[in-house]
């Protein structure tokens, strides 16, 4: 049986990303191939239209759930900076008038950045989350001196309010409520946030007559991000009753901030009712703020792998195979799974993974081994699967052909967690970067972000090349 039999008998294909094309792979209309023609391999790309597109599907997603059931709020989305910090990922957001959170002081220093290059201006609202040192509470209060006047330090922590009493003017601030944590997880409570139980008596106490401080945003997050299970509906009800006891003491409050969390597709068998979740998400403020007589709050998301994971990918080279026991066959590439996907390997996250060519071959199955020493340097399941399966790299004539294999939606937390430009595992180079876009007459367009890591640069930062 060919592979492309394989593929379409066990999911729905070719979808809206992926369709296959004289025996090659098309990503997003893109034609592979002529991409690994021209750049060859390892090779990051992203495909930059893809992130515009995610935003306004989310911001249709609210639109339709809000006129669906009356809501009286309004509905901001936020980029959410630390799944890629890249200045073409920004420059994208900020096209389609998204707004920026931030998580660290170094944050505020790209904020300067778009600000000094136009590409922001001092109404762009920044919410700024995170156990903040000083460096980050000083930048946050530096900004606000200089005239952003929609900046919201979420406090973390009790203390952290008394870091900005030495601001000079009227400032707001938003609060984090420490979610409980999913009954399987390690602990009870978030680490991030203020209890529950100390929510209201820190704003009596501390905000309330601050001189200076309004309280505007109450946040909200939890780590199994947004899926429909009772734990994350039970959870979303405690916080928005928590937020109609605050709004009945504080007029200023108005705005709800629901976090991230919304999912990307690692599977071609995906099947998350995007719509649904947000009507009922919706749904459920507008329920429980009607039920206590509060108006209904604004709402913010800080969607941050919605907004840029399914716009990248990475591709390798089959380097060679090798039939270890009877069973065990690997495909070996010409990269490795912890320098380039270190979510694979650090968390155990499946991406798609499917052949860029030889469609048309049969199909084996197989283990992918990287190019480090490191025994963990696998990938052997899918998000489905148990097992991955690929085309055989022999012809029908047992000729050798090379095999090229993509791994798809990866544009979320690589580069950071992985540790970009600098030391990586076994000193694997980071891949080439290439940045794909469509110009104004609708035409592919692609250009080199980023070279393949050389060793001088690697040298320097061990010190072989100090002066």
């Amino acid at each position: 049986m060919q592979y492309i039999d394989l593929i379409s008998q066990t999911f729905h294909f070719p979808t809206d990303n992926f369709r296959v094309e004289n025996d090659e792979l098309y990503f997003n209309n893109v034609p592979l191939m002529d991409i690994i023609r021209k750049y060859g391999t390892p090779l990051k790309i992203s495909y930059l239209p893809k992130i515009g597109q995610q935003i306004e599907r989310a911001r249709e997603y609210f639109s339709i759930a809000m006129e669906k059931c009356g809501y009286q709020g309004s509905y901001t989305y936020c980029y959410c900076t630390k799944s890629s910090h890249f200045k073409f990922v920004l420059e994208e957001t900020l096209k389609h008038n998204a707004q920026i959170e931030t998580s660290s002081a170094y944050d505020i220093s790209i904020v300067r950045k778009l600000y000094e290059e136009k590409l922001i201006n001092k109404d762009i609202l920044i919410i700024s989350n995170g156990f903040k040192r000083k460096t980050y509470t000083d930048s946050i209060k530096a900004l606000i001196r200089d005239g952003f006047h929609n900046m919201i330090p979420v406090l973390d922590h009790m203390d952290e309010i008394h870091a900005y009493d030495d601001l000079e003017g009227p400032f707001n601030v938003g609060i984090r409520v420490a979610s409980d944590e999913k009954p399987d997880f390690v602990f009870y409570t978030s680490r991030l946030g203020i209890r529950y139980s100390d929510v209201l008596d820190f704003y009596k106490n501390k905000i309330a007559n601050h001189p200076k401080a309004k309280l505007k945003l109450l946040h909200f997050f939890i780590n199994s991000g947004i899926r429909d299970a009772a734990y994350y509906w039970a959870e979303l009800n405690r916080f928005v009753y928590k937020y109609c006891e605050l709004k009945k003491i504080c007029p200023e409050l108005d705005t709800i901030d629901i976090g991230g969390g919304l999912p990307i597709q690692t599977s071609l068998h995906h099947d998350y009712p995007y719509q649904q979740i947000i009507n009922e998400i919706v749904r459920t403020i507008k329920y429980v703020c009607d039920k206590n007589f509060v108006p209904t709050p604004n709402i913010i998301t800080e969607f941050g792998s919605f907004t840029v994971g399914e716009s990248g990918a990475i591709i390798f080279s089959v380097l060679g195979q090798k039939l270890q026991n009877e069973r065990e066959r690997w495909y070996m590439i010409d990269g490795s799974f912890i320098t380039h996907l270190p979510d694979t390997w650090g968390t155990g996250q499946r991406f798609i993974m499917l052949p860029v060519n030889n469609w048309s071959h049969e199909y084996q199955q197989v283990n992918l081994g990287g190019m480090t020493c490191d025994s963990d340097d696998y990938y052997n399941s899918d998000a489905v699967t148990i097992n991955i399966y690929l085309p055989k790299i022999e012809d029908e004539n047992n000729n050798p052909t090379t095999q090229y294999i993509g791994f798809f939606h990866t544009g979320a937390y690589q580069d950071t967690i992985g540790g970009y430009g600098g030391l990586q595992h076994c000193l694997i180079p980071c891949a080439k970067h290439v940045l794909i876009d469509i110009d104004g007459q609708g035409n592919l367009t692609t250009r080199l972000f980023s070279d393949e890591q050389d060793s001088e640069s690697m040298l320097e930062l061990l010190g072989y090349n100090s002066k």
